[in-house]
């Protein structure tokens, strides 16, 4: 690796010659300016303004310009007859516990590689006393024309460089913060923490950008001359969500699917109809989760028990009808029996006078002739 920077640490009376390498580097693709009608390049020239030549690298310096808008000129050997301790050196100035470094300040990171023989001993020491002692140097340092400021802490078996912002860079949080003054209730932070161990956690190697593969197929496509692939429909999204706790049982039960677990979340197991959400942007859309065995049980259930009580209803009723059809001929043929009884009892009645009467007549003696 090319270094960018030589120098050496130093620790109390103990120097350690250096040189510092990048530790990361930038994968981002980058595109040139074409001319859309030719494909020609189209270039960034240094002009002058005053009297518009094109200058080379060499005619040009550097200036600070002042709030009325003159320019205020600046050579590299004003700036290096400045008294900067730190121009060739990284001061270790204290040694803090890693927790106390603010991540806000973290910046570019570097590696600090041991410069030459001599120094592989007191550069062993130090990443030895750092591992030991669990602890990183905090330094001042001087880089690209400026005195920055750094932590030191050992990565495996090198001593990695944090560039960090000086405290005076890190911008107040204050107005960031929601105004409206908000509550959550514990139901809502005990799904959060189940959301939380669902998730887990991950190995960041596995972690890459599925843009930037995207971009590369693309450039590789219309470079052999194919057609650009169609982009993949978007999957569908849940409606907006008010309800803060179907959000949080649906984004539980979504991570268990993605991780091919079936667990039931407490609305659905009660048969409940749940919101849907839209899915985490970190992670791929998992579709809905089908609905339990037992929920479609319950409902199968619940059918066939509907059907009984009407089936029971309708025989009840065709058995009224029939009783009340029979009651009704009844009291039909208990009219007529009525109707029929007065005049069989006046038929009796006239009989039996009629009887009387001639059994009256044969006992009363009949009156001889006279002679």
């Amino acid at each position: 690796m090319r270094s960018i920077w030589n120098g050496a640490i130093s620790f109390g009376l103990v120097s350690i010659p250096i040189k510092v390498v990048n530790a990361t580097e930038n994968h981002s693709i980058s595109f040139r300016q074409i001319h859309t009608s030719d494909g020609g390049r189209v270039r960034y020239r240094k002009v002058c303004e005053l009297d518009g030549e094109e200058l080379s690298q060499d005619e040009i310096g550097k200036a600070y310009e002042d709030a009325d808008g003159s320019m205020i000129p600046i050579t590299d050997a004003d700036l290096a007859s400045l008294p900067l301790p730190t121009a060739k050196t990284i001061e270790i100035v204290a040694f803090v516990a890693a927790d106390t470094i603010d991540p806000l300040q973290m910046d570019a990171a570097y590696y600090l590689s041991a410069n030459g023989v001599p120094a592989a001993k007191p550069y062993t020491l130090l990443r030895e006393a750092l591992k030991r002692s669990k602890k990183v140097a905090i330094a001042k340092f001087a880089l690209r024309g400026r005195e920055r400021l750094g932590m030191l802490r050992v990565v495996d078996d090198v001593i990695a460089m944090h560039g960090l912002l000086w405290p005076d860079e890190i911008r107040a949080s204050d107005e960031a913060a929601p105004e409206a003054d908000v509550s959550v209730r514990e139901a809502e932070l005990d799904l959060a923490d189940a959301l939380m161990d669902t998730l887990g956690e991950v190995d960041m190697a596995t972690l890459h950008d599925d843009y930037r593969t995207a971009v590369e197929e693309l450039i590789a496509a219309k470079a052999d001359g194919a057609v650009a692939p169609a982009p993949e429909a978007p999957a569908a999204k849940g409606g907006k969500v008010i309800d803060l706790m179907a959000a949080l049982e649906n984004s539980v039960k979504a991570a268990k699917a993605s991780r091919g677990e079936g667990a039931e979340s407490g609305a659905e197991a009660d048969g409940d109809d749940v919101a849907e959400v839209t899915e985490l942007s970190s992670r791929k859309a998992t579709g809905r989760k089908p609905a339990p065995a037992r929920k479609t049980a319950s409902k199968t259930a619940a059918k066939s028990t509907a059907s009984a009580k009407k089936a029971t209803a309708t025989r009840t009723a065709q058995g009224r009808k029939s009783t009340a059809a029979k009651t009704g001929s009844a009291k039909t043929a208990a009219k007529k029996s009525a109707a029929a009884s007065p005049k069989s009892t006046g038929a009796k009645k006239s009989t039996a006078t009629t009887a009387k009467k001639t059994a009256a007549k044969k006992a009363t003696p009949r009156k001889r002739a006279s002679a």
